[in-house]
């Protein structure tokens, strides 16, 4: 048994068979780790608070000398905790481990589990290293389908059919938990920190990279924040230049849709999402829209808002440059996930057919 050093490439292609054991503290690992992590702390968040106070105040050895005391008497529980954690992977006697920078913490880990018996593969770098990496992702160019239309048609459900397909699709409102309106936290969970949304979403966008082919990655045309987190400035910049398949569905269609999917919500949450854009609403819209939802009105009040949401997303929309050649509209007489997604792989399949036969004759 051995501890071998590996790069955050190989970490990745390995977090899929095997356990990435996260050694930094509790606090660390809960504001953002590497997706797919399991916390194993070496020290608490307090034993890590005193051990840094001392290294700076007094010095590195007094430092050491503290961590091993903390560290002695949970040699066992760590070791016990290892091996609960592998019987996950099959019992497996290979784990992955980092820390912040690749230093002390997962050193002694590692050091630890190898001694009982355990191939370890050590993070060079650490989380640090992993950080680095991910803003490098947002740095590439990537082949983006964009899927733009108003509210109420249907697109994340056209995306759903189009993974289900095959093609790789890129669900920026799943890795944000948030579907990107003021109504987007309802019945969602708890939004991921910014860092753990960069995180999640540069590993995402790796996987989808080597999976689409000359297809690229389809995504829905998204705002540059998406509740609580954005879409980091060099990845969104590329969206907004990307081709869009505008769905052009009747309003009327639209507003069906809207109130089939949040018709259901608690009355109250509704309320306090129209009550967080009642500036931008306007006093006697959000009075209206709140005044036929108490009284179970729904198409009425949805009326209200999805007007302004149209107004808003066509104000986003031609804030692009070169919009007329990036657009191309597509109408539908219906919401109807199935047949949209069926006829945008279609015009797809020929557009990259033509690209091809033009790369080929010039």
């Amino acid at each position: 048994m051995a501890i071998h050093k590996i790069d955050v490439e190989r970490l990745l292609e390995l977090r899929n068979e095997l356990p990435v054991l996260d050694v930094r503290s509790p606090g660390e690992y809960k504001h953002a780790h590497i997706p797919g992590a399991v916390s194993l702390p070496l020290f608490t968040d307090e034993e890590r608070k005193v051990i840094g106070t001392c290294y700076k105040q007094e010095s590195r050895e007094k430092a050491i000398k503290i961590g091993l005391n903390y560290f002695g008497p949970n040699m066992v529980a760590m070791v016990e905790q290892a091996e609960a954690i592998s019987s996950q992977y099959g019992d497996t006697k290979n784990l992955l481990v980092h820390c912040w920078r690749g230093g002390m913490r997962s050193s002694a880990v590692a050091w630890l589990l190898n001694l009982y018996g355990f191939e370890i593969y050590l993070l060079e770098g650490g989380y640090k290293r992993f950080r680095n990496w991910v803003i490098q992702q947002y740095e590439k160019p990537y082949r983006l389908n964009v899927l733009g239309g108003y509210t109420g048609s249907g697109k994340t459900y056209v995306l759903q059919q189009m993974d289900r397909a095959g093609k790789a699709v890129l669900d920026l409102e799943s890795l944000a938990c948030h579907k990107g309106s003021a109504f987007g936290a309802i019945n969602m969970p708890a939004q991921p920190s910014q860092e753990m949304f960069e995180n999640l979403l540069s590993v995402e966008l790796q996987k989808l990279e080597q999976h689409a082919g000359e297809d690229g990655i389809w995504v829905e045309d998204e705002s540059q924040r998406i509740g609580s987190v954005n879409i980091p400035m060099s990845f969104w910049t590329q969206l907004r230049i990307s081709p869009i398949y505008f769905l052009d569905i009747p309003f009327e269609e639209r507003l069906k849709h809207i109130v089939s999917g949040y018709g259901s919500g608690q009355k109250e949450q509704l309320v306090n999402a129209i009550i967080r854009i009642q500036k931008r609403l306007g006093g006697l819209e959000t009075k209206t829209a709140i005044g036929f939802l108490l009284e179970d009105n729904f198409i009425e009040s949805f009326r209200v808002l999805l007007s302004y949401y149209d107004k808003q997303y066509n104000k986003g929309l031609h804030n692009r440059e070169n919009l007329e050649s990036l657009v191309d509209k597509i109408a539908f007489s219906t919401v109807d996930p199935v047949a949209i997604a069926q006829h945008l792989m279609q015009l797809q399949t020929r557009s990259t057919s033509m690209e091809l036969q033009h790369g080929s004759s010039s």
